[in-house]
């Protein structure tokens, strides 16, 4: 664990987000239980980014473990419209608060505020990057609502170049035995390198289509994604992807009994609503699970404070090529880099460097 924070959800050991999925269980059962287990602790919600489910998870969870909750949902709201740096906003409010969840378009952003912080850190998401917290909300719903998190076939559905959640999850998936992973996306929107070799180191096993259809009929577990509109370089670009994958009640009919079926929200058009009442969709019991998942996660980091330094990768003078990497643009951060087989990639985005 980095100086307690959790950037990714691989900054908390396997036993250790078993231990938080475990948690969020009991406290689901029992929420009453844990009504003062953070009085007098202070929460802050940075969000450079707009959120409804995880900004407002976050709050409820706060509150109803009695504490308080301080931040924002704009940054023109705060002084990072003055221009004001995220080192310098993150050492300011961990002075104000004990623990901080950020969301944040660019990537890395999280890992990178982590450093200036006085107080534990929670990545509420960074760009396209990752969303340790959204995986583990889906840990709690597979776990409470399939019972068991091994010998899975799960396809994932849409944009998964841009898909935070999709990185975040197909990483934890990978520490399951048996996990197989389907991945339905049309050839623009595929799964970073990065991420199909951490599938493959694992030992686990993946797959490339094109065509849900074809392989609906053969999974456990379908995590549909939006294509992501704010994450395309123009309108043009996201209209020829926005309509390619629609779950309906057609192609469900393809499915098994016992899919279920997950889905990060928001949808715009990928589910239709007729979808909705078929008791395989889980989507809207997975956000109710991401209160307690987060419950279960302030409370392990609170109840576990370290003040072990944050581990970094290699220094290199070599720059990412991600125009998105916070490091191209909070230019004061030192360029490092983590390997991967014969691979370097960058510690912030997980972007390949090109040595050469």
């Amino acid at each position: 664990m980095r100086k307690n924070h959790v950037i990714d959800l691989n900054d908390l050991s396997k036993e250790q987000w078993e231990h938080v999925v475990a948690l969020a269980t009991r406290i689901s059962k029992d929420p009453q239980a844990y009504s003062s287990y953070c009085e007098n602790k202070i929460l802050a919600t940075l969000f450079f980014e707009p959120s409804t489910r995880t900004q407002m998870s976050f709050q409820t969870a706060m509150l109803r473990l009695g504490g308080s909750v301080i931040g924002f949902d704009n940054p023109m709201n705060s002084s990072v419209s003055k221009g004001e740096t995220l080192a310098d906003t993150i050492h300011i409010v961990s002075g104000y608060a004990d623990i901080i969840a950020m969301r944040h378009p660019v990537e890395g952003a999280a890992l990178a505020g982590a450093q200036y912080s006085r107080c534990p850190v929670i990545n509420a998401g960074d760009g396209g990057h990752l969303h340790p917290t959204q995986t583990l909300t889906d840990l709690v719903t597979l776990s409470n609502e399939r019972g068991s998190l091994d010998n899975m076939t799960i396809g994932f559905c849409g944009d998964l170049k841009n898909g935070r959640t999709v990185h975040s999850l197909i990483k934890a998936l990978c520490h399951y035995p048996n996990t197989t992973f389907v991945l339905i996306s049309t050839n623009e929107l595929t799964l970073p390198i990065r991420f199909k070799e951490i599938i493959e180191a694992s030992g686990c096993s993946y797959r490339e289509v094109y065509s849900l259809e074809e392989v609906i009929g053969s999974l456990d577990v379908l995590y549909m994604t939006r294509i992501q509109k704010e994450r395309f370089a123009s309108e043009e670009l996201y209209e020829q992807q926005k309509n390619v994958y629609v779950l309906d009640q057609k192609k469900l009919d393809l499915a098994r009994p016992d899919l279920k079926i997950l889905h990060p929200l928001p949808r715009v058009d990928e589910i239709t609503m007729e979808v909705d009442k078929d008791p395989r969709a889980l989507y809207f019991k997975q956000a109710r699970y991401g209160v307690y998942a987060r419950m279960a996660l302030i409370i392990t980091l609170l109840e576990s404070q370290s003040n072990d330094p944050i581990l970094h990768g290699k220094e290199t003078v070599h720059c990412c090529k991600n125009p998105n990497c916070v490091t191209n643009i909070e230019t004061y951060l030192k360029n490092t880099t983590i390997s991967s087989g014969t691979t370097e990639f960058c510690e912030y985005c997980d972007a390949p460097i090109e040595l050469n």
